[in-house]
């Protein structure tokens, strides 16, 4: 917000590639940009106009146009919370749940890692490293909410998640349930998130697609 030249320097880059890619492959880039860190929905609605007029000075330097995307990081509990606002606004989502789950339990994971999360599974404080498998009761239902309040709100909002979380069967089919419409994770996961991708489908009879 207080630095928009940082956002116009990103979307003209992102743009002038997409467009040198079609002039010279003859494909058409599937661009999306995603704002980080929202918690509002006029963050969105503000940095989407910057974004907007961004685009237009590159299509007419340039003599033409390609479609693009904008949509947001859910990664703070209020994003979720207010998710059918911002979906008003955003025509995509992608949770991010490193954070998501560092905000909702209110501290960091270097410092849990590091200090007692040892201590909390040996004494069953807490069932699992969520930062490593979803929590389902906490983090999930926030996932649940945006997804449900987005989608009620843009039909056409396309939701996600990209992170650790991406590449965890339990947490994949927990997403597959939740009604998410893909994941993404690092290439080395992309094997296990495929196959538990799948394995939720062929339950649901539904398929999640994996992105990296």
């Amino acid at each position: 917000i207080r630095y928009p030249e940082i956002y116009e320097m990103q979307v003209t880059a992102i743009l002038k590639a997409a467009i040198e890619v079609k002039r010279r492959e003859g494909e058409t880039v599937k661009v999306q940009i995603m704002l980080p860190q929202v918690s509002e929905a006029n963050e969105v609605s503000h940095l989407k106009h910057v974004i907007e007029e961004t685009a237009e000075r590159v299509f007419e330097e340039l003599g033409e146009r390609i479609p693009y995307k904008v949509g947001t990081m859910i990664e703070t509990p209020r994003a979720a919370l207010t998710a059918g606002e911002i979906a008003k606004v955003a025509e995509f989502f992608s949770f991010g749940t490193n954070d998501l789950t560092q905000m909702t339990f209110g501290f960091s994971r270097d410092d849990a890692e590091a200090k007692f999360m040892a201590n909390y599974l040996e004494k069953g404080i807490l069932p699992n490293n969520p930062f490593e498998i979803l929590d389902t009761k906490g983090v999930g239902r926030l996932v649940r909410i945006a997804t449900k309040e987005g989608k009620e709100s843009n039909y056409d909002l396309e939701v996600g998640i990209c992170g650790e979380h991406g590449g965890e069967p339990s947490s994949i089919k927990f997403f597959h349930e939740a009604g998410l419409d893909y994941v993404s994770c690092s290439p080395y996961r992309i094997p296990v998130a495929r196959l538990a991708a799948a394995q939720a489908a062929l339950e649901q009879k539904r398929e999640i697609p994996v992105t990296v």
